[in-house]
């Protein structure tokens, strides 16, 4: 469904992704993990057209996209949640949801079975449709800002940190609603620093460092190798990810 190639990317003279391949299968939920700076971010917004690739391919099912303008990756069915959910604020929920689905097709009657498909998904959401979406707490904004991207029907859906700045009880909430939505059928790309809760819920994860994928696998293969527990899951997380005796 979508396949990166040695892709490059850089900001002016610096080299913010270096020769990154991965692949997302049809219906596949992929997480990416690292440290700060790795190019988390970044690998997200070329995927979503925002930033170009110096080098390298990208492609969604057989089509070249390296160089589609970035106002046609929505219409290739690519949808974007990004870091810190950027709603309008001032705007309703219900605006902020139309929005979601502008692209040419989406709208009219569709865009109307689109609103009713996401207010059954996110039952609470239809109560907030007339508030302002800066009204709400973060962890609705959140879903408002899911919500969002799903009214465009989309084929594959990039998250951006989506359990950022949320308390405990609503990250958990969070990661069944991205569970619910890779359940219709939707192929979801998750960049995510809860790094146990993000390889609970993926099919695969790669290692993003320094820009470079530095390792991939099943969660399995990956919470078996003692860099990865180390690095992300504590010196004292077993072999399950779970936290070992001190």
């Amino acid at each position: 469904m979508l396949e990166l190639r040695s892709v490059e990317v850089r900001y002016g003279a610096a080299v913010a992704l270096r020769d990154v391949s991965l692949r997302i299968d049809p219906g596949e939920l992929v997480c990416v993990v690292g440290p700060n700076g790795a190019g988390k971010s970044t690998l997200i917004n070329v995927i979503a057209g925002i930033h170009r690739a110096a080098s390298g391919t990208i492609t969604l099912g057989s089509r070249d996209v390296t160089h589609l303008p970035a106002c046609r990756f929505c219409a290739e069915g690519v949808a974007i949640v990004p870091e810190g959910r950027r709603l309008f604020t001032t705007m309703t929920v219900r605006e902020n949801l139309e929005l979601g689905s502008y692209r040419s097709g989406a709208r009219g009657q569709r865009g109307a079975s689109s609103l009713k498909r996401v207010a059954s998904m996110f039952r609470p959401m239809s109560d907030w449709f007339d508030r302002p979406a800066g009204a709400l707490s973060g962890g609705q904004q959140q879903m408002v800002a899911i919500a969002r991207a799903l009214m465009s029907r989309p084929r594959l859906l990039l998250l951006d940190e989506p359990s950022l700045g949320l308390a405990p009880v609503i990250v958990l909430e969070m990661f069944d609603i991205i569970k619910r939505v890779n359940a219709e059928g939707v192929s979801v790309l998750l960049v995510e620093q809860n790094v146990a809760m993000a390889l609970d819920i993926a099919a695969r994860a790669y290692v993003l460092e320094q820009g470079c994928i530095v390792a991939t696998g099943t969660p399995e293969a990956l919470l078996r190798e003692p860099h990865i527990r180390r690095a992300y899951l504590g010196a004292d997380a077993g072999a399950d990810g779970t936290a070992g005796a001190k």
